[in-house]
């Protein structure tokens, strides 16, 4: 439901709806600046690789969220 409720705002607003990948993007920060920690580094490695990232399996978490956060600026001023 929500997916149509942004497609819809989308269409009305003229902008182009965001792809799944972003929104997971998206989420996941909303969630660490809530207070969340995220538990499964595979996931977040997961999001940073479906944006585009190369991510190293021994990287540190902390360093692939900074690199979401500035691809998702990146992609906002773009």
């Amino acid at each position: 439901m929500q997916r149509f409720w942004n497609w819809l705002k989308a269409i009305v607003f003229g902008r182009k709806p965001q792809s799944p990948e972003h929104q997971r993007a998206q989420a996941l920060i909303a969630a660490i600046d809530a207070g969340g920690v995220p538990l499964n580094p595979a996931r977040v490695n997961d999001i940073a690789r479906q944006l585009g990232l190369e991510v190293s399996r021994k990287a540190l978490v902390e360093d692939t969220i900074t690199r979401i956060r500035e691809a998702l600026k990146y992609q906002r001023h773009s």
